[in-house]
């Protein structure tokens, strides 16, 4: 491709280069884009390319401004303002295409190459990821390229020359801006589609409906990172809590209108944690999620260790901080896998938990109040009842992540006619039937399981590993976690029928070809992927501190930081002084030793310019001195002359031997005796 581009004219030859590089800073953002602006964009892009390669004159003003009144017009039509993120970056984007149709001098280029930078940091407001930060790394060494070649105005130098110094510029300023990363201080970042109506996606959300979604598309995207601490336990016993909903209005689960307090809750139902046994300790690396909960394992009795951020635990045993966790964060936590919580008699509030709307599943409602009027069952404790439903899960009902539509009646479609659906289906079921038996329940959502990534250590716990549950009152026990998809398919919460989505046609040709090949291959990525988050992206004000203590300083402050900065800083400074003095002692030392004898001479009265010749100087000296054996004039005259000699005679001697021949000129010139 360069040298389709170096056969081009210049202008029409940096100009395509440019635009090159401007799709491939704008690509990423495509899909966070509205589909004018990317559309809009790649036409602009386009048809600046073909006026250049047929050199025809740019559009004029007007064209420029209608198309900018449109974009304007377009933004506020999607985004209802001109400010904020979204709005910024639309408008940013179109401008930058639309200035391309005005490049008419450099400092038009100029302009672009600086909204070309601007943009590239854009991207981060969406991802932080390393494949992200890969492709804006060539993006950056792209416009760098452009600029310098935009520096070097005489001639066609090739891009290839440009490159190569942009390559140069960014390797000496990579040591600054690792420095600049390790000490600057932590700061959070600045960065921290509508689908089918019919299609949902595997993933939590605030609230839980049913019926509406036909076909459950799995999401393979990484929701959290685990490391434990020793072993950990089995992998059916991974259950990493999220929102629990016990509001039901027929069609949506929801959870509680207030949130309650831990300690006292409502009408009497509070945490009244209790653990025992040994604990679990890992550390957590939550992706983003825009939403104000904790992930941890039931059940965590002490706050998750997570700076920045203040986490309570709900009546409930979720664990929500102060704000939307819009960025990567880590945090540690501990949990006890053998626990109780909630009331162990009777209370008010339990009533809460048999509520149900009415007109809503009647052939539900009436399986109920035969189960409970069967004489088999009339001195049955809650969980016998719990027990012979879950029996009946067992036979004739399917796990399936395709159950269809369903309708107004959702518990009594799945318990009498369609019989299948997925986990949210089976829980909602089982719930709606354990209230119609006056039994206190509700809905637990959260993550399920996971897999190990052998490459690095870390469990890995998926979209796809999302799962709701139910959580049944019991006397003298409390809230009693029940799953019943494990009733239905109990490969879902063990360990080798975990849900994964479907192959594309890359690694199900990696599969044919070794089986093992594309699952060793994914689990390197993600580990190269979890190193950069560990010590990219997640590189906390806690590591900073941390790496001053590991470099000497035992109670490191901001301020011990402020002075390592600086210091670092001063340090670079005369490293870079001795870096200019040692390249001005690697300049022509021939050239230098003249420009000396220059300086000298015209102390003496003998002009000279730059471009005067030894030969030259030498006559000179001799019309002003005069020669002959012994005489000071000859004595300098005969210097130049070997100076000349040793610049311009045919010799075959190697570089070692010009330097010693410069330096044997050098000392000559320090015994020269000037006449007078």
């Amino acid at each position: 491709m360069l040298t389709r581009l170096n056969t081009l004219p210049r202008d029409a030859r940096d100009t395509l280069f440019l635009l090159l590089i401007i799709a491939w800073v704008l690509l990423p953002q495509v899909g966070n884009l509205p589909v004018w602006c990317s559309a809009l964009a790649g036409a602009v892009l386009v048809w600046r390319g073909g006026l250049a390669l047929q050199s025809r004159p740019l559009p004029g003003k007007w064209w420029l401004a209608g198309l900018l009144a449109l974009t304007i017009a377009a933004t506020l039509m999607t985004h209802r303002t001109l400010l904020g993120r979204d709005a910024g970056v639309t408008l940013l984007v179109v401008l930058l295409t639309l200035k391309t149709l005005e490049l008419r001098a450099r400092r038009d280029a100029f302009v672009v190459f600086f909204l070309g930078f601007f943009c590239m940091l854009s991207n981060f407001f969406y991802s932080q990821s390393l494949l992200t930060a890969a492709s804006m790394l060539l993006g950056l060494l792209g416009l760098l390229t452009v600029l310098v070649n935009a520096h070097m105005p005489v001639g066609k130098p090739p891009l290839l020359l440009a490159a190569r110094t942009a390559g140069g510029m960014v390797l000496l300023g990579a040591p600054i801006m690792v420095v600049l990363f390790l000490l600057f201080p932590r700061l959070a970042p600045l960065w921290g589609v509508p689908s089918d109506a019919m299609t949902g996606r595997s993933g939590l959300s605030a609230s839980m409906q049913m019926g509406n979604i036909a076909t459950l598309a799995l999401d393979d995207s990484v929701a959290m990172r685990i490391r434990f601490e020793g072993r950990p336990p089995p992998q059916q016993d991974l259950y990493f809590r999220g929102p629990v909903m016990s509001s039901f209005d027929g069609r949506e689960w929801r959870p509680p209108l207030f949130s309650f307090s831990p300690r006292g809750g409502q009408g009497g139902v509070g945490a009244n944690l209790a653990v025992s046994g040994a604990p679990v300790s890992y550390e957590v690396t939550l992706e983003p999620t825009s939403r104000p909960w904790l992930f941890v394992m039931e059940a965590a009795a002490q706050s998750p260790a997570l700076p920045g951020y203040r986490s309570v635990m709900q009546a409930d045993l979720q664990w929500t901080v102060n704000r939307p966790i819009t960025d990567l964060v880590r945090y540690k936590a501990q949990s006890y896998p053998i626990f109780r919580h909630g009331p162990t008699r009777p209370v008010f509030g339990l009533r809460e938990f048999v509520e149900l709307p009415p007109g809503f599943n009647p052939r539900t409602l009436a399986l109920a109040n035969e189960i409970r009027s069967d004489p088999r069952n009339r001195s049955a404790s809650n969980a016998q009842l719990v027990q012979l439903v879950l029996d009946r899960l067992r036979t004739g009902y399917t796990y399936t992540l395709e159950p269809g539509v369903y309708g107004q009646h959702t518990a009594d479609e799945f318990w009498f006619d369609r019989k299948e659906g997925f986990c949210e289906h089976i829980a909602s079921a089982f719930v709606i039937l354990m209230r119609a038996m006056d039994i206190p329940a509700r809905i637990v959502t959260g993550y399920q399981g996971g897999e190990l990534n052998r490459v690095d250590g870390f469990w890995v716990v998926r979209q796809s590993d999302a799962h709701a549950w139910a959580e049944v009152w019991q006397e003298d026990r409390g809230w009693v976690r029940v799953d019943p998809t494990s009733a239905v398919a109990p490969g879902r919460t063990g360990a080798f029928q975990r849900l994964a989505a479907p192959r594309g046609v890359v690694a199900q040709t990696l599969g044919n070809i070794s089986p093992t090949l594309a699952a060793q291959l994914r689990a390197t990525w993600e580990a190269v992927n979890n190193g950069w988050n560990q010590w990219v992206l997640n590189y906390t004000q806690g590591k900073q501190l941390n790496l001053l203590r590991e470099i000497g300083f035992d109670s490191p402050s901001w301020e011990d930081l402020s002075y390592v900065l600086l210091g670092s800083i001063v340090l670079a400074a005369l490293l870079g002084a001795a870096w200019t003095l040692w390249d001005r002692t690697q300049h022509d030392p021939w050239l230098r030793l003249l420009a000396r004898a220059r300086r000298r001479l015209a102390k003496a009265g003998i002009d000279s310019t730059p471009a005067t010749p030894p030969r030259q100087l030498a006559r000179q000296v001799l019309a002003r001195y005069g020669g002959g054996s012994g005489s000071p004039g000859q004595a300098l005259h005969d210097w130049l002359m070997r100076l000349e000699l040793q610049r311009y005679a045919a010799t075959s001697s190697g570089q070692r031997s010009q330097r010693r021949e410069i330096r044997r000129l050098r000392q000559q010139w320090s015994a020269l005796a000037w006449p007078a």
